[in-house]
């Protein structure tokens, strides 16, 4: 193989990488003590303050769940934004168009570059979560929604909720704040 072929290669699976979580996670999978399951379709405040462990009252952003509950279980595609396939830039990107009425921008590393900047204990409902999976650079997103819970897509299991304490999560964290 030339070397100017190898280059390209490389390059290109540099590029398949950005908004990839390689976990293999489930929307149903739970790790909180409360042994709660979320359907993949069909949920009400009342099941995702279960699954989260808080209150019903705690979920500020009503219309933010229901559309989560919407996209949930919709399949990774990259540089996907419609329900046949979506990637994690585009799913934040459209629930901060849809809920917050805000536009940002389309990749993961250039949102990261819009945030103010909060620690993982001080985060709200609608922050982001950033995330180096692919060696270093930002390269998934994700919204944090309570008890660390967030909401992403993963490239297996498509739209998700999953908890930053996972060791996967964890291990790959790299920032989080609130967009300025």
């Amino acid at each position: 193989m030339k070397i100017s072929n190898f280059i390209k290669i490389f390059v290109l699976l540099i590029l398949l990488s950005s908004c990839v979580s390689k976990k293999n996670a489930t929307a149903t999978k739970n790790t909180s003590s409360s042994n709660y399951v979320l359907k993949s379709k069909k949920n009400s405040l009342d099941d995702f303050a279960k699954f989260m462990n808080i209150e019903k009252k705690d979920l500020k952003n009503e219309k933010l769940y229901f559309y989560i509950d919407n996209w949930l279980g919709t399949p990774h595609k990259m540089g996907g934004t419609t329900k046949s396939g979506i990637d994690c830039s585009g799913f934040v990107s459209n629930v901060y168009t849809e809920i917050y009425n805000e536009k940002l921008p389309r990749t993961s590393r250039e949102m990261a570059d819009q945030i103010k900047s909060k620690k993982q204990d001080k985060l709200k409902e609608g922050d982001l979560v950033f995330f180096a999976f692919g060696g270093g650079k930002i390269d998934h997103v994700g919204i944090y929604l309570h008890n660390n819970r967030f909401v992403h897509v993963s490239s297996k299991k498509g739209v998700i909720i999953s908890n930053l304490e996972e060791s996967w999560y964890s291990k790959y964290f790299v920032k989080s704040g609130s967009i300025l």
